[in-house]
């Protein structure tokens, strides 16, 4: 039972983040900033590799802070 539970948060958790990497404020930040050339600041281009290595480790890290804070703590006996 406790499993089931660990794994329906750990999908609602993954999928959350899904829906906020994809969000459309992305796009208009990437369209406001071409209008913008002269602005002080680049895009540099990240390989894709490299993104999605920061997010892997970002989600094991933030998956090790839940498993260690709340899952991690055995039930009390009386």
């Amino acid at each position: 039972m406790l499993k089931q539970k660990n794994q329906n948060i750990f999908w609602v958790i993954l999928a959350c983040l899904v829906l906020l990497t994809s969000s459309p404020a992305t796009a208009e930040i990437s369209s406001s900033h071409s209008q913008h050339n002269n602005s002080q600041f680049q895009i540099i281009a990240q390989p894709v590799g490299v993104k999605v290595g920061v997010i892997i480790a970002g989600l094991g890290l933030i998956g090790l802070e839940l498993w260690w804070f709340i899952f991690s703590k055995s039930e009390v006996r009386r």
